[in-house]
């Protein structure tokens, strides 16, 4: 920003009232700026439309991008903790689920399949008994309080194994419930709809947080043009995807596969 500004850094730093080494120093990396070093540099720049940007990553930095074997060190149960304290805290919750069914509308035999093969994956202890007890605790928040919750599913969620069929029976005819639950839109996305971009999973948390799981790592976005970056995918996802009795003739069709072989 400064360069483009046309400004050096001795220059920069008048306008600031700063120490001229100042300047080097932040650019460097040897001093992290201060909400209000940024700000500085915004005004003198004029570039005030990317302060809210640069603070949110600012107060971010250090967890933007957890890897999973910081994250899941002592097993899967704290994970479960904090994605209950999320959901507790957030008003509104857009989910998009490619691969598997999201963990706040999972059967307990279908979350214990998931967990134990992320515990073997991931070669870390075997909490699942614990994980599953608060992953089922979390989902809670559907029937209780103000939130709302949308959930988009890609039709391959349907059809992905977990833990066999008799587990994915249970797990689809909890969908079909779900389907008429008040708090809930579920969305199913069929196999044959276009998608405007490859992606992952990712859950959003309000307008304030999104979450998206990588292999190696979650990240957590918390800039403010990242986040309506993520509303407008959804949004797109969301016109794509069919609710009400279309997204219940998609599970069933999906569990006759199941209950015919």
């Amino acid at each position: 920003m400064r360069k483009d500004a046309r400004l050096s850094g001795r220059q920069l730093a008048a306008l600031a009232g700063w120490h001229e080494s100042k300047v080097s120093k932040i650019e460097t990396g040897d001093r992290s700026p201060t909400e209000a070093d940024l700000s500085a540099y915004c005004l003198h720049t004029g570039n005030r439309d990317q302060c809210a940007d640069l603070v949110a990553t600012l107060r971010n930095v250090e967890s933007a991008y957890l890897e999973w074997r910081r994250i899941l060190n002592t097993g899967t149960r704290r994970r479960q903790q904090a994605s209950v304290a999320l959901a507790e805290q957030t008003k509104i919750m857009r989910i998009f689920e490619p691969v598997l069914i999201p963990g706040i509308l999972q059967t307990a035999e279908y979350a214990e399949a998931v967990l134990r093969r992320a515990t073997r994956f991931y070669r870390i202890p075997d909490d699942v008994d614990q994980a599953v007890s608060k992953r089922i605790e979390r989902q809670q928040v559907l029937y209780r309080g103000h939130r709302r919750f949308h959930v988009l599913l890609a039709e391959q969620a349907l059809r992905t194994t977990v833990g066999g069929d008799e587990v994915m029976i249970g797990q689809l005819d909890r969908l079909c419930a779900v389907i008429g639950l008040p708090r809930v839109l579920l969305g199913v996305i069929p196999a044959e709809a276009q998608l405007p971009i490859q992606m992952t999973n990712f859950v959003m948390f309000d307008d304030r947080l999104v979450l998206v799981e990588a292999v190696t790592a979650e990240l957590s976005i918390t800039q403010p043009r990242e986040l309506a970056m993520y509303g407008r995918l959804f949004a797109e996802l969301a016109e794509a995807s069919v609710t009400g009795a279309a997204a219940r003739a998609l599970v069933r069709k999906a569990l006759e596969m199941r209950t015919a072989s």
